[in-house]
């Protein structure tokens, strides 16, 4: 298991936690290796009922970490997609509590959680046209079904962040807590889950799913091509790099381009 992803099993619920403070909790390939590890494990263990994922009451995470993103050749496969591969078809209730920062995937992911809790310091974006990307985790199916078109086009094309009331608005909000209360309110929450019959929950989730769940398969895989066409490419390298450099990005050696 990676250093910087901590699992407890713990009356029936697998807590993973994201935990590289130093970083923002920024997430490497390692890190969604050991996420999708952990998830395929407790799949058919029945130790597992419930799965909470979780940073620290401060902080979720600030998305890819950039330099490990930088550094991926174009024809690698992608690790964070085969977490949320993984992730959008598991048959367990999955609870995500959230406080701080949630960048980029930190609130992708959250779309294919069943139940989302945040405090009300959450800071939720979808950062990608600012970094010379697109949609992914199948956001721009979901996100439209859930908030409707006009409002996922706002969050997706302006890539402004907003907040826990917001995202309680839109839907994929269950709870805002306190800071202090969100961990100990999404473990009550899921302990309690823990309790009911796992077949039936397995049931349930599968029917709530099910219109969805050829579309989300498709689109994320479609988005994910895309997305790796615009890495690949020297906008967007630009951006992240300019990022990096603590300076303005220079697209003037790009041929055609204008900002």
């Amino acid at each position: 298991m990676n250093e910087h992803i901590l699992t407890t099993i713990e009356n029936g619920v697998l807590k993973i936690e994201i935990h590289r403070r130093a970083k923002k909790n920024a997430l490497t390939q390692a890190m969604y290796i050991a996420m999708a590890d952990a998830l395929r494990q407790a799949g058919p263990d029945d130790a597992v009922r419930v799965v909470l994922i979780c940073g620290q009451a401060d902080l979720f995470t600030a998305g890819n970490d950039l330099k490990d993103f930088l550094a991926r050749r174009a024809e690698d496969a992608s690790e964070a997609v085969r977490f949320l591969q993984v992730l959008c078809v598991f048959e367990k209730p999955v609870v995500a509590a959230v406080g701080g920062d949630a960048i980029g995937i930190g609130t992708t992911m959250l779309l294919h959680c069943d139940l989302v809790y945040a405090a009300e310091n959450a800071r939720f974006q979808l950062p990608f046209t600012k970094l010379g990307l697109c949609p992914e985790a199948a956001s721009s199916l979901l996100l439209p079904r859930l908030a409707g078109h006009h409002r996922a086009a706002e969050l997706l094309f302006f890539a402004e962040p907003f907040g826990a009331a917001r995202a309680r608005e839109i839907g994929f909000v269950n709870e805002v807590h306190a800071p202090g209360e969100l961990l100990k309110a999404a473990e009550e929450r899921a302990a309690k889950l823990a309790t009911l019959p796992p077949a039936s929950l397995a049931i349930t989730k599968s029917l709530l799913k099910r219109a969805t769940a050829a579309a989300v398969k498709d689109t994320l895989t479609e988005e994910a091509r895309h997305f790796s066409e615009l890495v690949a490419g020297p906008v967007s390298k630009e951006i992240c790099t300019a990022f990096l450099e603590k300076r303005a990005p220079d697209f003037s050696a790009i041929p055609g381009y204008r900002p």
